[in-house]
């Protein structure tokens, strides 16, 4: 499995539509057997999708996102991990872990670290399974 991850100063980036950088990792049984560095040639929405698919990019896992394009990156076949936060490393592991989404990860602000109060406004983290995918499970072989 390919998995994405935009990046900015060792974390995930807070904003995936002005993203500049992704670390792909490459995961099979369990484990990460590369990883590398890649970069956006700009800031077009096309041009990221492209470079993504270019990749062979399976699964993304970014900070906030538009919503045009994260339908847009849903229709393309990848699988859409939204509103993430944390240090690269850690998040990485959750994902080959298989416990993405996970709420310890979620952005500030989006209210599922405060309880349910705020939740009707902004319930676009780990909690509202409508605006997340699915869980990836840990590949077993």
């Amino acid at each position: 499995m390919k998995v994405a991850l935009t990046t900015w100063e060792g974390r995930i980036s807070p904003v995936f539509d002005t993203a500049r950088t992704v670390v792909v990792a490459d995961i099979e049984n369990g484990r990460p057997v590369s990883q590398r560095d890649e970069a956006f040639a700009g800031d077009s929405a096309q041009g990221k999708i492209t470079k993504l698919r270019a990749l062979g990019v399976e699964v993304l896992v970014c900070g906030a996102v538009s919503r045009p394009l994260a339908d847009l990156v849903s229709s393309c076949g990848i699988r859409l991990i939204p509103f993430v936060s944390g240090e690269l490393r850690e998040v990485l592991e959750a994902v080959i872990a298989g416990r993405m989404p996970d709420t310890a990860f979620s952005m500030p602000g989006c209210g599922c670290r405060r309880g349910r109060r705020f939740r009707a406004r902004h319930g676009n983290c780990a909690e509202n399974p409508r605006r997340t995918s699915h869980a990836i499970e840990p590949k077993v072989e």
